[in-house]
């Protein structure tokens, strides 16, 4: 059974995510005032840093931490931190558990497929909710991607807006489905599954803080994620 307690502190607070319900109504007049705003900013909570902090303080609050109490944690209306968190824990030495980064693959799958076809809510299987994992890793492994979190928190910010928005959403769908279907056979090899994964988790950032730049470099990781694939299996 798991080990929970008995309410998951709200700890995450997420920026709106485009890629909830209302990705396709956004006005000129916001899109002005949002550029306006545009740039890195000075301090360290930012999207990534804030998310990896939430993972860092769910680990601290409880003895088993499951899938559900991730979700739970990152709220329902974005998907662009589904297709993140996933990556996050595959690269970090989580990722070295047997048959978690198939698990996780099929995570990133169920997401990109919901976001394909326009979920306005993310769901996950009950099986998958109740993978879990003891607190006391979760927060060692966050606490050892929290200073890449930071740096990588510095250098992204909104622009290039028409790259994290629809039809390139839809083509981000579709390269984590096919990157994440290269995971199962890729885990059999030592560190190989962290190659799609990386990938996968530069779109799920880009799109989650709206960085269209990041979106068209992690379309180009992720061919070459499943070039690299394709010649690690064949």
């Amino acid at each position: 059974m798991l080990s929970r307690a008995r309410e998951a502190p709200p700890f995450i607070v997420l920026p709106a995510d485009p890629i909830g319900t209302d990705r396709n109504v956004q006005s000129e007049a916001d899109d002005t005032m949002a550029e306006a705003g545009d740039g890195p900013r000075e301090d360290d909570e930012n999207g990534l840093t804030r998310v990896v902090k939430g993972l860092v303080e769910l680990g601290q609050a409880q003895a088993r931490v499951s899938v559900q109490d991730i979700q739970h944690a990152l709220g329902e209306r974005g998907f662009g931190p589904f297709l993140l968190v996933p990556a996050i824990i595959e690269i970090s030495p989580i990722g070295a558990i047997p048959g978690l980064p198939t698990s996780l693959a099929l995570i990133v799958v169920l997401s990109a497929l919901q976001l394909l076809f326009g979920r306005r809510h993310f769901w996950l299987p009950a099986f998958l909710h109740q993978r879990s994992t003891s607190g006391e890793r979760v927060e060692k492994a966050m606490n050892h991607v929290l200073p890449a979190a930071r740096w990588v928190d510095k250098r992204v910010h909104p622009r290039v807006r028409w790259a994290a928005r629809e039809p390139f959403i839809h083509i981000a769908a579709l390269l984590c489905i096919l990157l994440a279907a290269t995971v199962p056979p890729l885990e059999l090899m030592p560190f190989a599954s962290s190659a799609p994964f990386a990938a996968i988790g530069l779109l799920g950032l880009g799109l989650m803080v709206r960085d269209g730049v990041v979106v068209l470099v992690a379309s180009a990781a992720s061919i070459a994620a499943l070039v690299f694939a394709y010649l690690a299996l064949f």
